[in-house]
């Protein structure tokens, strides 16, 4: 029942599409532009640099708000980070990554839940926060592509996610290690999903640059 709960939590939160009501304020529909997705990436190509800071901030910052609102109403005024803790929050960002992806009022048309992922990993562990970024931007500024430097991110995630907890770095108890490698893997497995368009075009090397006017 409270992963469940964890999960609507989230997804409601993830309901709050920034790049879409950003967009509509300044009079843009972000999904009849550019690669049509409701993101931070879309959002900073199709609206430019302010557009793109507003919506990644929006986007961790309704995560953030999912995972504290979890863990508070699950477990009031405990330690963040103790007990279970940390998996109540795992499930409440990754309900709030399928409600930014998948909200339900835009037709589940939504992001690809990279910005939101990023505030999940914000919360969870400054270790993995730190990989992760210094992988992206060097993915990034090698490659030029940030759809490949996000699917490094949520790689990354995962197997430092694995070593930290079999290295006993995360603070789980031993019989909720399983069950979160299994929500992360699952994570990971989406975000791939969600980028099937853009490895198709990596691999063909037609994939859109940073910078670039082209359809992500």
């Amino acid at each position: 029942m409270e992963r469940v709960l964890c999960l609507a939590i989230g997804y409601v939160c993830g309901l709050f599409q920034t790049a879409y009501l950003y967009g509509k304020w300044k009079g843009i529909d972000i999904r009849q532009h550019g690669s049509g997705n409701s993101g931070t990436t879309n959002a900073l190509r199709v609206m430019g640099m302010k557009a793109g800071a507003i919506v990644f901030l929006g986007d961790v910052a309704k995560v953030i708000v999912a995972m504290l609102a979890a863990h508070w109403i699950l477990l009031g005024g405990a330690p963040l980070h103790q007990g279970p803790s940390l998996l109540w929050m795992l499930y409440a960002g990754f309900g709030a990554v399928l409600g930014h992806n998948y909200p339900f009022y835009l037709g589940f048309r939504g992001g690809k839940g990279i910005a939101v992922t990023a505030g999940v990993i914000l919360m969870l562990d400054g270790r993995i926060t730190l990989a992760c970024l210094a992988a992206f931007v060097a993915v990034v500024l090698v490659t030029r592509y940030i759809s490949l430097g996000s699917l490094v991110v949520v790689s990354l995630f995962f197997l430092l996610w694995v070593i930290l907890g079999q290295t006993g770095g995360l603070g789980l108890s031993p019989e909720l290690l399983p069950e979160s490698y299994g929500v992360v893997f699952l994570w990971a497995a989406l975000a791939f999903w969600r980028h099937r368009s853009n490895l198709a075009r990596l691999a063909k090397g037609t994939e859109n640059k940073f910078g670039s006017k082209k359809k992500e």
